[in-house]
């Protein structure tokens, strides 16, 4: 722990505190992580005072290197210094109306403070100042709840999510990105809290999803969204994908559980949110394109174009950004099941350019959101669906040196074709232009000038002929 305090930056802390003659106290995720040996840029400072007054101190001291930000309708301020973010606070009690997460904020002593943490491990307070440097003040255990990985409420837990019920969602993203347990009395809160998520803005709702999303093993916090009912609230059509049908001793997998484990395998292999979010959603139209085939059983045909067009209105609901990001997971839905219909036939190579034609730059991506989505027990079809993955690689390899058809631009425009033939816009621009697409994919047509521009002589003649 004085390793942490020995940074010049709370030495300086501890010298403004002493001139101002106010204490002040490190506190919350930055204490957390010090005795979990994780690193922090982000420094919160609670002071006995007035929380402006000690930042504005330290950025005359820090100089013309340091940003203040002041914040006075809050009575907060920040200081950046470098990497460091170090938000300054006055001590401070808070109240709350049933209708808002926002609470009514008095000036309060650091007992105040503490007791309106979310959790113990967060409550957690070192002195900075001059007689109290380096004095840890824990008074809900939460040292003893870090050494058991357990995650309790300072005060009764269903007034604490009752209060602010993104801690809630808090609580979850915590246990599933350091891997504790949920106190059961707390677990239990929020299951019978669990309507009141539906005061906090979808926003903020999104980035405690995303945080849970990108923690080593995602699964963990979606159980317990799903175990608690949130997610039933907050995410339904993911909902939708649990439970299993029977007819005629006839069933299909639990898409619910599938799912969570493409998300693992995939969060195994990359830390991008968005791949994530393609293996959240590449089957989430199964449920409306089940149908059961008598003697065959189950099939979800189209489940993949469906998935796509709900992508959109899913993001929207959610408040995910709708640019590019959205068109990439869009994509990955669309295309996830070619590459793993290629595993299993022959792979010719006009199918392969086709893909990576449709895939672009996404092609890697959508590669290990296939390899991710392999999710049999039967360890000999693991063995032969990753061979021939292994084979599709290769081809997309060999054939995009050979081809460049990753982002494939024709060699020839619609421009050109025009001014080459003396074409107005028109049906015949499209036909030539889709004809010279197909016969370069399929290989018929080497992808250069001069090899197109032959094509489309003998192809303008037969169209004209029409």
């Amino acid at each position: 722990m004085y390793s942490f305090l020995s940074q010049d930056i709370f030495k300086l802390i501890k010298e403004c505190a002493n001139e101002l003659n106010v204490d002040a106290y490190a506190i919350g995720g930055y204490v957390r992580d010090i005795f979990l040996n994780r690193t922090s840029k982000d420094i919160d400072i609670v002071t006995i005072g007035k929380g402006i007054d000690l930042a504005t101190a330290l950025h005359k001291k820090l100089g013309p290197d340091a940003h203040l930000s002041t914040f006075k309708n809050f009575g907060t301020a920040q200081v950046k210094y470098g990497d460091l973010e170090i938000e300054f606070v006055g001590a401070r009690k808070e109240s709350y109306t049933r209708d808002s997460r926002k609470p009514i904020v008095e000036d309060g002593t650091l007992e105040d403070d503490q007791n309106r943490r979310d959790f113990t491990i967060n409550a957690l307070a070192i002195g900075v100042s001059q007689h109290n440097f380096g004095e840890l003040l824990d008074p809900f255990g939460g040292m003893k709840d870090l050494e058991n990985k357990l995650l309790r409420t300072p005060l009764d837990p269903d007034i604490t999510y009752s209060d602010d019920p993104l801690r809630m969602m808090r609580a979850i993203r915590f246990a599933s990105q350091l891997n504790f347990t949920i106190h059961p009395e707390s677990l239990h809160a929020i299951t019978t809290n669990k309507e009141r998520i539906k005061i906090v803005s979808k926003e903020r709702i999104s980035d405690e999803l995303n945080k849970i999303i990108l923690s080593p093993v995602p699964s963990v916090g979606f159980n317990l969204l799903f175990d608690t009912g949130l997610l039933h609230i907050i995410f339904p059509e993911m909902v939708k994908l649990h439970g299993v049908e029977t007819i005629n001793g006839l069933s299909h997998k639990d898409n619910f559980y599938h799912t969570l484990e493409v998300l693992d395998n995939t969060a195994k292999k990359s830390d991008n949110l968005w791949l994530r979010w393609a293996a959240i959603l590449h089957d989430i139209a199964k449920p409306a394109t089940k149908r059961f085939e008598e003697g065959h059983g189950f099939t979800f045909h189209g489940h993949e174009d469906k998935g796509a067009r709900m992508v959109p209105k899913i993001f929207t609901n959610l408040k995910l950004p709708l640019n590019e990001k959205m068109k990439y997971v869009q994509k990955l839905v669309e295309l996830h099941l070619r590459p793993i219909v290629l595993a299993k036939t022959e792979v010719s190579d006009s199918a392969v350019r086709r893909l990576l034609f449709e895939a672009g730059e996404e092609i890697d991506d959508l590669m290990l959101l296939c390899e991710s989505d392999i999710t049999t027990k039967n360890p000999n079809k693991v063995k032969r669906y990753m061979l021939n993955f292994e084979i599709v690689r290769k081809k997309l390899v060999e054939l995009e040196e050979k081809d460049k058809i990753r982002n494939w631009q024709p060699p020839i425009s619609g421009e050109e074709i025009m001014k080459l033939y003396n074409l107005p816009p028109g049906r015949e621009i499209g036909i030539l232009k889709n004809s010279l697409k197909d016969a370069i994919l399929d290989g018929a047509v080497e992808n250069n000038y001069e090899s197109a521009k032959k094509f489309l002589d003998k192809k303008f003649e037969e169209v004209k002929a029409v």
